[in-house]
């Protein structure tokens, strides 16, 4: 088995005291998220090393889960609309 797919955790390290927060990962759908905003940001998001990334902290939240009835109604509202889930990589990424 691979690396990537036995080791894909993430640490947050979040100081109050600092604006920005560093984001350490493994988890390679969220490299790939952080890479190409510090591509697109380069001033905001700031890739250190290959798994460390600096992000400002209004990047960073924590919300309430989505209730059953809540995602529900959101399906319901994309299907009306026309809209379709992505399509699955042959990879499984």
């Amino acid at each position: 088995m691979k690396l990537s797919l036995l080791e894909q955790e993430t640490v947050l390290l979040y100081n109050q005291a600092e604006s920005a927060a560093e984001v350490y990962t493994h988890d390679p759908k969220l490299m790939k998220k952080l890479e190409k905003l510090a591509e697109k940001y380069p001033e905001q998001i700031i890739k250190k090393d290959a798994n460390n990334f600096i992000v400002p902290k209004r990047c960073v939240s924590v919300r309430e889960p989505y209730s059953e009835k809540r995602r529900k109604a959101a399906s319901e509202r994309a299907r009306a609309a026309g809209y379709k889930p992505p399509l699955k990589s042959s990879s499984g990424q």
